[in-house]
């Protein structure tokens, strides 16, 4: 990782950096050959899958029985971290379910209302990894929404992870499937003998998973196509260089496509951030994947000329989390519009989002947060809106009404309008 100057970066590096891709383009006609196989064959595409790229032999397909075992054979410990993240988690969105309402104007009775989307399908990546909060964040939403269906696709492994299943079924999923990437999301999409359908598909996956998203969401929606993983730290100098790059690190572990960037205008806290990564790096697990990201155009360390300068990089950037470290830290959010989520302060750590806090960690990728926001309960709801009109308040639109359906070349309805307006004095 490297301190370079916001105002010198050559346009390669500005690309990189503000044009970030998911991959998904190069992979496209495969994952539609995976997807058309998995429309025609079923549940024995889904095991010849599994086979070829999971190197797991599925028998079973359903392993919803499988979680509440689970959650009763896991430790207490991890038992009560699954218990309070999921609490908090609830608690959080809760707070974003809108409320249907009417209101009267001038003899209009006007609303809108909610409802849940009735069959929702969630991945959660696994394997040979455990992701117990993706299952949390992705299927806490649905149920705080009321959703009638929550079905979970997560990839088959030999043993499949204790942890996941658990925070599955405490999430409340409906059906759980061994099945993983880009099968999975034509499964979900579509159906098999054991699959149902779903009407809209959510949640994080690596770029095949997003690639199938992207090919199927003519026929059901999706969330968003995310790729991978980002952080960008505004910092100034009160910034501690320690906190600022053990944030970079945690982001960086993800995957070795991962970004990472830390921006500011004070450049001895550059160089002091650069030499605290090099230090946190040394030694951990994941050291190569770490390295690989550090060390990709899309990350870096850079020094504005001036803290506004800073901020408008962060907006160029749009990151999936922005970690604010800087005194005057509330002013500075009211200065930028795009980012996922905002992590305020030196003891807002973005890994305290991704477990615990609250807040989805399900976000936007790929400056795509200038567009979208990341998943809430909003996401598995759909609005509706009512009207009703008394005849006095259709008479004192009707000139409207008929005036612009005409100036459209829409005489019926026109119309419409008038053939009320004559009722009214037969």
């Amino acid at each position: 990782m490297d301190v370079n100057t916001v105002a010198d970066l050559p346009p390669d590096r500005r690309r990189a950096l503000f044009h970030r891709d998911a991959g998904i383009d190069a992979i496209a006609s495969d994952v539609a050959d995976i997807i058309e196989r998995v429309r025609e064959e079923g549940d024995v595409a889904l095991r010849e899958y599994a086979e070829e790229f999971d190197d797991t032999t599925v028998g079973t397909i359903d392993v919803t029985d499988t979680a509440e075992r689970a959650y009763e054979e896991i430790d207490d410990d991890l038992g009560e971290a699954i218990e309070t993240a999921a609490d908090n988690i609830e608690d959080f969105h809760e707070r974003q379910l809108p409320e249907d309402w009417r209101a009267a104007f001038d003899g209009r009775e006007l609303g809108r209302r909610y409802r849940p989307i009735e069959r929702v399908g969630a991945y959660v990546p696994g394997g040979g990894a455990a992701y117990p909060s993706s299952a949390l964040m992705t299927v806490i939403p649905a149920t705080v929404a009321d959703v009638e269906q929550v079905a979970v696709a997560t990839p088959p492994a030999d043993e499949l992870s204790p942890a996941t299943l658990a925070a599955l079924h405490v999430a409340g999923a409906d059906a759980i499937h061994q099945v993983g990437g880009a099968q999975a999301i034509a499964a979900l999409a579509y159906g098999t003998e054991t699959v149902s359908p779903v009407e809209k598909i959510v949640g994080p996956g690596n770029r095949w998973v997003t690639a199938a998203k992207a090919a199927v969401r003519n026929d059901c929606a999706i969330d968003f196509l995310a790729g991978p993983s980002e952080i960008c730290v505004l910092a100034d100098d009160s910034a501690t260089p320690e906190f600022v790059a053990a944030d970079l690190v945690a982001q960086a572990e993800h995957d070795p496509a991962a970004s990472v960037v830390a921006v500011t205008d004070d450049e001895e806290l550059a160089e002091n951030i650069v030499a605290a990564v090099d230090r946190q790096v040394e030694g951990r697990e994941r050291e190569e994947t770490i390295r690989e990201a550090l060390d990709n155009d899309a990350s870096g360390v850079f020094v504005a000329r001036s803290m506004p300068e800073a901020v408008l990089f962060c907006e160029e950037y749009a990151a999936e989390h922005l970690s604010i470290q800087a005194d005057d830290d509330e002013a500075l959010l009211d200065r930028i519009s795009n980012a996922g989520s905002v992590f305020l302060g030196p003891y807002s750590p973005v890994a305290a989002g991704d477990y615990a806090a609250g807040p989805n960690h399900v976000l936007p990728t790929g400056g795509h947060a200038r567009i979208t926001g990341g998943l809430s309960v909003e996401t598995f709801l759909r609005s509706t809106t009512v009207q009703r009109l008394s005849s006095d308040a259709l008479a004192a639109l009707g000139d409207t009404v008929t005036t612009l359906a005409e100036a459209e070349g829409l005489e019926a309805h026109a119309e419409s309008v008038r053939v009320r307006d004559r009722a009214e004095y037969e």
